[in-house]
């Protein structure tokens, strides 16, 4: 893939998951210039410079970081995944508290930094703290929004694969909601090619059942804290779906993704962050309106913004 000319990322926290999203965007060439800001010194040092030593075989050839916040100035996009995180049996919403707190007070001095960059928050729980920080910046949703349910969609896509013995590009379905445990999979669209999920099958993959699908859904929705439990965080496969929004930014894709901005009247949800089918591109994410759910769908999704909208009126008290 050819890196976007003059170009510029800037990863904000140099923990597990952000230094996998800058050598993710490295790899990939996501982008001319890739910063990594943390306002621990050392450790942000050491990781680009760990990075750096291996440009002679990435994508992209210039990396950057530190602690100084010029680290950010001119970024295009910026990724914040900075935070504290998410522990061995500890949910997402469970890190609200101590992680809005950090966001809201980092937030003014990134923008001041980068005043026309477009913001993907990674951080946990993402869609929580996407609307805590479009009210702390009064940016414009679109500017604005979570990683979301790209990596989860990227998870349900890949276990279909198997089940079904496709490849994962030929896997058409997504999770929608929460980035939690309130998300659940658009079963009703859900194709593999143009084949309704429900109607798949080849020798040796017989057809799927609903309660199949019921599992593959609880596993997916699950999937982070079995990484979590075995390796301490989840980080490559973020790295990577991070990588990617990015580049549907900085290309200008117009690209379909399950982000997550701040939702206006979307089928009956204002004022809250979930996921659902958007389009990425150098403006931002712009939600779909036209997206379809069925009548238990329609619940489901409305039942997760209630979800997130009480932990968000928590911590604003």
């Amino acid at each position: 893939m050819a890196v976007i000319e003059n170009s510029k990322v800037t990863i904000v926290g140099a923990g597990s998951v952000g230094s996998s999203a800058a050598y993710a965007a490295l790899i990939r060439g996501s982008a001319r210039h890739v910063a990594l800001y943390d306002i621990a010194t050392e450790k942000a040092e050491a990781e680009v410079l760990d990075l750096a030593h291996g440009t002679q075989f990435t994508g992209s050839s210039d990396i950057i970081g530190g602690s100084d916040l010029s680290v950010v100035e001119g970024s295009h996009v910026v990724v914040i995944t900075a935070g504290a995180k998410q522990n061995p049996g500890q949910t997402r919403i469970e890190l609200a508290g101590v992680n809005a707190r950090i966001m809201t007070s980092m937030m003014p001095q990134l923008l001041s930094a980068a005043p026309d960059a477009v913001y993907v928050i990674v951080t946990n729980p993402c869609d929580v703290l996407t609307v805590l920080a479009q009210e702390a910046t009064d940016l414009p949703p679109e500017r604005i929004f979570a990683s979301g349910t790209v990596l989860d969609t990227s998870r349900l896509r890949w276990k279909l694969g198997q089940r079904a013995g496709v490849s994962t590009s030929s896997v058409h379905a997504y999770i929608v909601g929460e980035h939690g445990d309130t998300e659940f999979p658009l079963w009703s669209k859900a194709t593999i090619g143009t084949v309704p999920i429900l109607d798949w099958e080849s020798e040796g993959h017989p057809r799927m059942t609903k309660d199949e699908l019921d599992q593959i859904a609880i596993d997916v929705r699950d999937a982070a804290y079995k990484v979590i439990q075995g390796k301490g965080a989840t980080n490559y496969a973020i790295g990577l779906s991070s990588a990617r929004i990015i580049e549907a930014i900085l290309n200008d894709e117009h690209a379909v993704m399950p982000v997550s901005p701040v939702l206006r009247d979307f089928h009956g949800v204002d004022g809250v962050a979930l996921s659902v089918p958007s389009i990425v591109s150098a403006k931002g994410a712009v939600p779909i309106r036209e997206t379809q759910f069925d009548a238990h769908e329609l619940e489901l999704f409305h039942a997760s913004a209630a979800a997130l909208r009480d932990v968000a009126s928590s911590l604003r008290a």
